[in-house]
């Protein structure tokens, strides 16, 4: 193989690698995600490690919004306001996602909880200190 072919094969399986990269990253849709039932939020913490639990989801105004029990909000106020971490949805795992602290949409989220959710009607009676608003982080540059 002489030194040229050998330069352009480096060049073409680098942008062969890029390509498919660029496939396997995940567009963040929530207008595809209206009909899913559950997200996984995971968090990791010092000594426990990636721990993922499933919430219910609503997509208002173009953006997932969830609300947290209290065992998932006390989880959630561990990590501080506006955390960055990992979400897995629609089949997809988006490792930065910043979920803030959504008081404007509290009862918003609520009513559209109990129109997507048959069961709703008893959750609803469960305390639920904390609605997020899930975005993801934009990339440094």
């Amino acid at each position: 193989m002489s030194r040229h072919s050998w330069w352009l094969g480096i060049v073409l399986g680098g942008v062969a690698i890029a390509r498919f990269a660029a496939a396997e990253t995940p567009a963040w849709t929530p207008s595809d995600w209206t009909k899913e039932e559950t997200l996984k939020l995971c968090t990791n913490d010092p000594g426990e490690g990636e721990y993922c639990f499933k919430v219910w989801l609503v997509v208002i105004d173009g953006d997932v919004y969830v609300r947290l029990g209290t065992k998932a909000a006390d989880r959630m106020q561990k990590h501080g306001g506006g955390a960055v971490l990992p979400v897995e949805i629609g089949g997809h795992r988006f490792d930065r996602v910043r979920a803030t602290e959504a008081r404007d949409y509290v009862e918003r989220v609520s009513q559209a909880m109990a129109a997507k959710y048959t069961s709703d009607i008893f959750v609803h009676y469960f305390s639920h200190p904390l609605t997020m608003r899930l975005r993801p982080e934009a990339p440094a540059s």
